[in-house]
Formats: structure tokens, sequence, C-alpha cells
């Protein structure tokens, strides 16, 4: 498995800057995020877009995912149709820039639910943007990976494996992170029952009795168990961390990522 670092929480540093601090870390990829005003920026022409790739690629650091979006992210679980059709823009928009890079997977946070509507409604919602999108992602040989993130939604592993499941694609996958379950469960619980699911990973840490993400390797998480796991169920891909803080602690997580992996 290959290290890499998210553009997540690197906002502050340009491009340039962002692959000069993985070659002084030894990180191998990078999760891009193209963003309104950022470097690099969504409104990229295609041309623009691979020239980004050939930066990377001359840095030697290789694009192990990327994401897509505009000012307003949308929801795909919103009462608001609007909200809705904005999230698809925003992931539609992620597929054409990842089958411009030349990259196989995007990550989806698929947004906040709210009070306003019933879970099943927020599911079929989901579901049907899912299966919606599909086929454009076929098309293009791009992943969309959704994360399991602090939306108060896909609780588990089973609800996880069970909406990709419904939606039927290959090109639908999860983005497993690693610590956003861990208030109220297991990661080797979704690792073991999500298998071939498992589009692309976040690697975070969590201490449960303070309800706190911390560096890795300073939390709860058996990393052992975590990276022997994804071993099993066959994952090979880049194993990404989104933890924030400063150059020195960007440079630290990847030494204990290499720490990890080689667990």
């Amino acid at each position: 498995m290959k290290i890499g670092v998210t553009q997540i929480i690197l906002s502050d540093l340009s491009l340039d800057d962002t692959l000069e601090l993985c070659q002084v870390a030894d990180y191998e990829v990078i999760e891009l995020v193209f963003g309104e005003g950022r470097d690099p920026d969504v409104a990229m022409s295609d041309d623009e877009i691979r020239g980004v790739r050939d930066r990377c690629e001359r840095a030697g650091i290789e694009i192990g995912s990327s994401i897509g979006w505009y000012a307003e992210r949308g929801c795909f679980i919103h009462p608001d149709r609007a909200e809705r059709d904005q999230g698809m823009k925003c992931l539609v928009r992620s597929i054409e820039i990842a089958n411009t890079l030349g990259v196989d997977a995007v990550l989806l946070h698929p947004g906040q639910l709210t009070a306003e509507a019933t879970y099943r409604e927020a599911w079929d919602w989901m579901v049907g943007g899912m299966k919606e999108v599909a086929p454009f992602a076929e098309e293009k040989g791009v992943t969309v990976g959704i994360e399991n993130v602090w939306n108060k939604f896909i609780l588990s592993p089973r609800e996880a494996g069970e909406i990709v499941d419904e939606v039927g694609s290959e090109r639908i996958g999860i983005y497993l992170d690693t610590a956003n379950m861990m208030f109220y469960g297991y990661p080797e619980h979704w690792i073991r029952g999500l298998g071939k699911k498992i589009a692309r990973v976040h690697f975070k840490d969590f201490v449960r009795k303070d309800r706190a993400f911390v560096p890795l390797m300073d939390g709860d998480t058996d990393w052992a168990t975590v990276v022997s796991d994804l071993r099993k169920v066959g994952y090979d891909g880049p194993v990404i961390h989104e933890v924030g803080g400063d150059r020195e602690l960007q440079i630290e997580m990847a030494a204990r990522m290499r720490k990890i992996v080689s667990l």
C-alpha cells in the first residue's frame, strides 16, 4: 500500500508547495482537491487539468484520487431538490476531472442528514442519485467512493454494503475513513464487511474516551489489525491520511504511515 495525503487538510498550500511537501516527507500519493479559487481550480480546462497531472508526474507523486467541489457542494440526502442537484453537479464534475487526470476514483461526501425527512427518504435519494450517475461513472472508468462521515447516515458496514448493492454498479463503492466510525464502532468490522466494495481508504485516528481525532498512532486504532484486514480483503490501493496540522506534523504523519503499513 502506497502512503499519501489529501489536499483537504492542506487547503492553504499551492499545488507546487503541496508537491514539494510530498517530496520532502516521502509521500507517494496525493489526493487532489479541485475547488473554486483553489490550486487546482474546479473550472480548469481539460488542457489545464492535464497540466496538473504532468506537474504531479514530474514531481514523482502519484494521483491516488481526486475531488471536484464548487463553493456550494450540495447534499445528496437533503429534502430540497436543488441541494441534491447541486451535489450531483459537483459529483459529475469530479468524475470529469478524474477521467481527464487518468485517475480511477473520486471521493464523495454525501452531505449532512437533517431531521426534515425520514431516514428511508434520505436512503432513497442517495440510492437514486447513485443510480443516476453510475452509467456516467462507468463510461468514464471512475469509481465513486461514498465516504462514511459524521453525518448521521450510513452508520454501519451493513448499511454501507447494502447501499452499494442496491445501486448495483461496480463503479459505486465506499471510501473508507478508518476513524469516522470509531465513536460507535470498529474499522475492522467495516473492512471485513465491505471487502471489495472499498474503493479508497482515508487514515485517521480517534480517542474514544475524549471523543477526539488525534494524530495517527496516538489514538485507539488497532493499526496492525486494520492493515492486516485490508490485506486479507485484497485492498492494495493507496492509503491517504486526513490529519490536519502544520508542516512538521505532516512530515511526521508520513513517517508514522510508513510504520503502519509495515505492520
